[in-house]
């Protein structure tokens, strides 16, 4: 049974955070970011057959967020040496945010994290400003795939479009 009490809704202030990152183990998170919108993709656990095909996903949208000048975060309470190996493994360029310790406070202060010790398999979109756009939660044997976030990007204003880089 999971302990979720709601995603964090649209309309939110997003809350600002850093947590190591592959590919380097750098900090960093939204704040980073700044003036562009931002795609939190959380995650159960690197290495499983539905977190595997979805990274691997974003990794060939990354293109189409690109457009739209959205930096992709993926967040799970793996740790950095766990995202490095399935970052390279899977050829994933975006950054993979380790919410190791104390695990799962990010997770947690989005309100996807579960009483199983993993993250949930949300999506959280923040607007430029750090507003939070839109926000899905999914099964965790379900891949929600890159249609919600695409429409929300969408939603932000087509002309935040970047035509050419």
């Amino acid at each position: 049974m999971t302990e979720l009490h709601g995603l964090i809704p649209a309309g939110s202030a997003a809350p600002d955070f850093t947590l190591p990152a592959t590919p380097e183990g750098h900090r960093t998170g939204p704040g980073r970011y700044a003036g562009r919108p931002v795609v939190l993709a959380f995650y159960p656990a690197d290495w499983s057959p539905v977190c595997s095909d979805q990274m691997s996903l974003y990794q060939a949208a990354l293109p189409e967020f690109e457009r739209y000048d959205a930096a992709l975060l993926g967040v799970s309470v793996d740790g950095i040496w766990s995202h490095r190996a399935f970052a390279q493994q899977r050829g994933i360029t975006f950054p993979l945010l380790a919410d190791f310790e104390p695990k799962g406070e990010v997770s947690r202060r989005y309100g996807a994290y579960t009483g199983q010790g993993v993250s949930a398999r949300a999506l959280v979109v923040l607007d430029p400003a750090g507003t939070v756009a839109w926000s899905q939660l999914s099964p965790d044997d379900v891949n929600p795939g890159a249609d919600g976030i695409l429409d929300a990007l969408e939603r932000l204003g087509a002309d935040r479009r970047v035509t050419a880089r």
